[in-house]
């Protein structure tokens, strides 16, 4: 098998690696990546094994109680809550987390078909839940527990709770109600949110407490994607995500399948915009991708692609006296039996009619030739998934090629939703560093190039964290696996810092087993340190097809690291594979 990475970027690296004294079991493989010398220390603290077959969801979210110091863990593959003893972290010798308790969806005291979401009131005391309905069309449910899992209240909300959020005053709990059709798409519920009012007592809680609101067609702006060309804007809107700012007072929602993200004034319970997100352009330098699984090589470049955000977790923070929303840019197409978007490039080639002026890296000419010369085959752009639901112009042809997913994480600025940064192509270019034998695997084996031609990397989920006084942002790979964290000290100018990961990669095409390690974040949780059972800042990373949580203590260097010994291209590779009970550093001068 024929493998390139780009030279220019690996030569500009100067690679070392750094042997760990005596690893512990959990601080075992794991690959650790940064450029310059003062990247983050990581070291793998803990783990938590569901019990989980693998790919099952055996951990999905993961959220943590500072008063207690336990964790809460949706279990996919049980369907219920688990709730999890951290404090064994304190013990030097102890690195598996054990199961206190697991509480089943048929404790929960409603009708329900999953355990989606769970969130923890900002002064501890009770949690709560999203559990959809046995019909996942009709109005779901929100579920309130004591810490220890004893069900409190319920309350009925929108169709599909998918995600829930607290305000930061607690008096508030908010739920993405994603809204999905029906498979056949005979139903298409509106997408809603629910404003929840928690200030009384939890117990007395009842519906009367529960606004669901919907989306009005005046505030959504004439470009915000609309995926299904049957269905209403409030049919249409599917809120995946949803983010707070300092004050609770705007909430901003992620739409990832529509590419748009609206604007919830949480007072008056109602949305005040929808922005579309717009399309990120491929033909620019920093916006290379590798966009097909067929060419046996790592080729990441510009391509005449304009590609949707779609992201899917989303989070914010204040800086400099503003909000900035930080974007998981995942991509997500709707794919159902009554009614599919998704195609590929290739499949719909005749219905190309490409526009120079929609990219800024083309001139006409240029676009003519690069079709002549093959972009629509396999090799080429032909691979790459796309979708029938984009812009066509009056001859019923499509002008660019859309993507989905922007392979990256953006931060937007709040007040005007406008993008302020984005990382480019920051992820498949490091990952093609780290992982040349790996570079854009999947999630349900160990493969390589296999992901190029749909989502690369996919960044699933992001949250922020400040160490020793600054700030970072965190963004979960699912397929790929791992962490990038990136520094946040220029809100709109963000440096990447350090990519770390405990997937160990066992050789091509070997699939998924207990020996991979932690494959496949959803849900990401920062512990700071004067709430962490060791006194460390720690990230608690939820995997979804190993059914792991790894904890990661987290740490400032110092003076940059000192003992570092200088190794080749081909010795470090070989450390990756053949001694994966290193630590694994790629660093440049």
């Amino acid at each position: 098998m024929q493998k390139f990475i780009p030279t220019a970027a690996v030569c500009a690296l100067s690679l070392s690696i750094l042997a760990v004294p005596s690893p512990t079991a959990a601080s075992e493989n794991l690959t650790h990546f940064e450029k310059g010398k003062q990247g983050l220390d990581v070291e793998l603290v803990g783990r938590y094994k569901s019990g989980a077959k693998i790919d099952e969801g055996g951990t999905e979210i993961v959220v943590y109680d500072p008063n207690t110091f336990r964790a809460f863990s949706v279990n996919g593959a049980e369907k219920a809550l688990d709730i999890l003893d951290m404090t064994v972290l304190k013990t030097d010798n102890t690195t598996d987390i054990p199961l206190m308790t697991r509480i089943p969806l048929s404790e929960l005291g409603v009708e329900a078909s999953d355990v989606t979401s769970v969130a923890i009131h900002p002064d501890g005391g009770y949690i709560a839940v999203a559990a959809p309905a046995v019909n996942k069309e009709e109005p779901g449910y929100v579920v309130f527990l004591t810490v220890d899992g004893e069900p409190i209240a319920n309350v009925q909300v929108g169709a599909l709770p998918d995600m829930l959020t607290f305000t930061p005053d607690g008096s508030k709990l908010l739920v993405a109600n994603e809204g999905e059709p029906a498979e056949d798409y005979s139903v298409n519920p509106e997408g809603t949110v629910s404003v929840i009012d928690v200030s009384s007592d939890i117990g007395t809680i009842s519906d009367k407490a529960v606004s669901t609101v919907s989306f009005d067609e005046k505030i959504i702006e004439d470009d915000v994607r609309k995926v299904h060309p049957g269905s209403t804007y409030a049919e249409d809107l599917e809120p995946e995500y949803i983010t707070v700012d300092k004050d609770g007072r705007y909430a901003y929602v992620a739409l990832q399948e529509n590419n748009a993200l609206a604007k919830l004034d949480i007072k008056k319970e109602q949305f005040v915009a929808v922005k579309s997100l717009g399309y990120k352009d491929s033909s620019i330098s920093q916006n290379k991708l590798d966009a097909s699984n067929k060419d046996d090589a790592i080729n990441i470049r510009n391509w005449p692609v304009l590609s949707m955000y779609q992201p899917d977790g989303i989070t914010s923070f204040e800086a400099d006296g503003k909000t900035f929303i930080l974007s998981a840019n995942e991509g997500d197409l709707q794919d159902w039996e009554g009614f599919s978007e998704e195609t590929r490039v290739a499949d719909i080639k005749d219905e190309y009619q490409l526009n120079a002026d929609l990219y800024k890296g083309y001139n006409q000419n240029r676009l003519d030739k690069l079709v002549e010369n093959g972009l629509f085959e396999e090799e080429e752009l032909g691979r790459l998934t796309t979708s029938i639901s984009q812009p066509k112009n009056e001859d019923g042809k499509y002008e660019a090629i859309y993507g989905h997913g922007g392979r990256s994480f953006s931060v937007w600025e709040a007040g005007s939703m406008e993008l302020a940064y984005d990382s480019g192509d920051d992820f498949e270019q490091i990952s093609a560093k780290v992982y040349p034998d790996f570079f854009n695997s999947s999630n349900d084996e160990d493969s390589f190039d296999n992901r190029s031609d749909d989502k690369g990397p996919e960044p699933e989920s992001v949250i922020t964290g400040n160490i020793q006084g600054t700030n970072y942002a965190f963004i979960g790979l699912e397929r790929q696996g791992g962490i990038m964290v990136y520094d946040l000290s220029k809100p709109a100018a963000p440096k990447f810092d350090t990519y770390f990961s405990s997937r160990i990669f066992n050789g091509e095409e070997s699939p998924i087993t207990e020996q991979s390690g932690d494959v496949a974040p959803e849900g990401l949780t920062f512990v700071p340190s004067d709430q962490s059972p060791t006194g460390q800042d720690l990230l608690l990373a939820a995997h979804e097809v190993s059914g792991t949580i790894a904890v990661y203590s987290l740490e400032e260097k110092a003076n940059g690291n000192k003992n570092a010994s200088s190794k080749s291209l081909s010795d470090i590779a070989n450390s990756i594979l053949v001694a994966p009970k290193r630590l694994v550093s790629f660093l440049s001068k």
